[in-house]
This record gives structure tokens, C-alpha cells and sequence, in this order.
């Protein structure tokens, strides 16, 4: 019996030091920060690492998780200002910068954060229209994030972000917005076809300008020359006349039968080349135009002799 009274009283000595043990050391793991209190008060915080404090006296109060967490913030329909309710959710990123301030100066931190993050998204949201709602998150985000961590700087909470994740607007409406969209679409691709006919319009317009130009350029050229080429004639025929009207007044039958023979060749000409002449007669008796064409063969070699007469009277140097 005295064996196991002693065993007994070991026993208890051993679990009464490993309580006292545990009582009086406490370990912080890394990440986390414990609140001290004595008689319900609170006096200290632990940091990460070996602390003792004083057994029946002093107690560990809260457990406070001083690493960065993802907050999730419930799904609520939201109103815009132009009367459209859409749905929206949005989580935010917080940190506890104070343990015992997040520990004893509001009650269920996280509610806490989670319903006032719901009240500033409606208040938000509410003052855009659609869609600006739609277009502008990162200003909605930057909005929330600005508030929210004002609110919640006495609670010894550094809000780090703020996101919307979804904006759901109703069906009929989404139904709208694309339809609106596809109408758009259409109005760019309809005004980007009716840009590239302008244009193609006045390079056409261009290239017919430049054309014409071009042609008036031509019509020019060549009315130029003709009159050149006219000139040239008339200088040649005024020539041909001046030296058959020289022959004449020398007495020269020949140039007077160089005349008729011009003139009768173009009368015949004229009447061969009548649209209403069927049938050209042609003289049987040619004598005349032989004799008219050995005139002017006589009265051209006469003017040679006179131009090399004159030629030859040249003295030389």
C-alpha cells in the first residue's frame, strides 16, 4: 500500500508540474500574436517565440492571426443610379496591425469588416449609372478601399485591397447591351465603308482630273503641230505659187498649164469622192492631162536650172 501511495503522489507531482509547466510558459508560433489578460483585464501582447507569465494569474485572452487574409464579401443586389439592379460580391485583403485593439474594440472582426464592406459597395455602386459601373471597377475599387480602411484603422486593421469580382447585371438588360453593341458595330463598319468610298470616290475624281489634264496636254501638243505642219504647207504652197506666178509673167505657157491641171485634178478628185456618185466617167481623151502633167515636169526641172544658176553665181571664198 505504501508503494502506491508513493507511485500515486508521484504521479500527481508530475502532472501538477507539467500543468504549472504550461501554465506558466506559453509558445507564440510564428504568424499569430496572443493577448494577455489578468482577471479579465487585458495587459500585454506575446509576440512570436517563449514567453512566461504568471501561473492562476494571468491567462492567454485572444489568439490574433497577424498574417495578411483574404476576407470573402457576400453576394448582394445592388441598384444603380439610373435604376438598374445588378449583382456584385468583392473580396478584400486585411492585415491586423493590433492585436488588442481587433481583439477588444469590436466584436467579431470579420462580420464586422464583411458588413461594412457590403454597405460601402451599395453606397458606391449607387451613385455611378450602369455603365460606369461596368466600366470603371478600378475606380469603384480605389473608392472601397479608401473608405473601408479609414473605417477600420480603430480596429487595428490595415486594409490592403479591395476588388469587385462579378457585376452581373439582369438578363433583359445584358440582352440589351449586346444588342446595342452588335448595333454599334455595325454603325463603325458602315462608316468605315462609307470612308473608304469617299476616298476610293477621289482618287477616281483625281485620276480622271489628271487624265483629262493629260488630254488637254495632248489636244494641245497636237493642235500645235498641225497648225506647225499647215504653216509648213503654206509656206510651200505660197513658194510653188510664187514661182509659177514668176513663170507666168515670164511667159512660161507651162506654169499656166500647171494651174489647170491642179484645178482639174481636184475637181476629179471631188467627183470621185461624191457619196452619191455610183459611177466615175473617165475622159477617154487624156491628152490633155499628159501634156499638163509633162508641163509641170518641165516647169520643175526650169526651176532647178534657175536654183543651180544661182548657186553657181555665188563667188567663192
Amino acid at each position: 500500500m505504501d508503494n502506491m501511495g508513493a507511485t500515486l503522489f508521484v504521479a500527481g507531482t508530475v502532472v501538477l508540474s507539467v500543468f504549472l509547466l504550461f501554465s506558466i510558459v506559453k509558445i507564440v508560433p510564428q504568424g499569430y500574436e496572443f493577448t494577455v489578460e489578468r482577471f479579465g483585464r487585458y495587459t500585454k501582447t506575446l509576440k512570436p517565440g517563449l514567453h512566461p507569465i504568471a501561473p492562476f494569474v494571468d491567462r492567454v485572452g485572444r489568439r490574433m492571426n497577424v498574417m495578411e487574409q483574404v476576407l470573402e464579401i457576400p453576394s448582394q443586389d445592388v441598384i444603380t443610379r439610373d435604376n438598374v439592379m445588378v449583382t456584385t460580391d468583392a473580396i478584400a485583403f486585411i492585415q491586423i496591425m493590433d492585436p488588442a485593439a481587433a481583439a477588444y474594440e469590436v466584436s467579431n472582426l470579420q462580420r464586422a469588416i464583411a458588413n461594412l464592406s457590403m454597405t460601402n459597395i451599395r453606397t458606391v455602386i449607387g451613385s455611378l449609372d450602369l455603365d460606369e459601373t461596368l466600366s470603371k471597377r478600378d475606380d469603384i475599387n480605389e473608392r472601397l478601399l479608401r473608405v473601408i480602411d479609414a473605417a477600420t484603422q480603430p480596429w487595428g486593421v490595415k486594409v490592403t485591397r479591395v476588388e469587385i469580382k462579378d457585376l452581373e447585371p439582369p438578363a433583359d438588360i445584358t440582352e440589351a447591351m449586346a444588342r446595342q453593341m452588335k448595333a454599334e458595330r455595325l454603325k463603325r463598319a458602315e462608316i468605315l465603308t462609307a470612308e473608304g468610298d469617299r476616298q476610293s470616290a477621289i482618287l477616281r475624281a483625281e485620276g480622271a482630273k489628271q487624265s483629262a489634264i493629260l488630254e488637254s496636254e495632248g489636244r494641245k501638243e497636237a493642235a500645235f503641230r498641225d497648225a506647225e505642219a499647215r504653216e509648213r504647207a503654206a509656206q510651200a504652197e505660197a513658194k510653188a505659187t510664187a514661182m509659177v506666178s514668176e513663170a507666168i509673167a515670164r511667159g512660161d505657157v507651162q506654169a499656166i498649164n500647171y494651174f489647170v491641171a491642179q484645178n482639174y485634178v481636184k475637181a476629179f478628185e471631188k467627183l470621185a469622192m461624191s457619196p452619191q456618185q455610183k459611177t466615175v466617167i473617165v475622159p477617154t481623151e487624156m491628152t490633155a492631162l499628159v501634156s499638163t502633167i509633162s508641163g509641170i515636169g518641165a516647169l520643175t526641172q526650169a526651176a532647178a536650172r534657175d536654183s543651180a544658176k544661182q548657186s553657181g553665181s555665188v563667188p567663192s571664198t
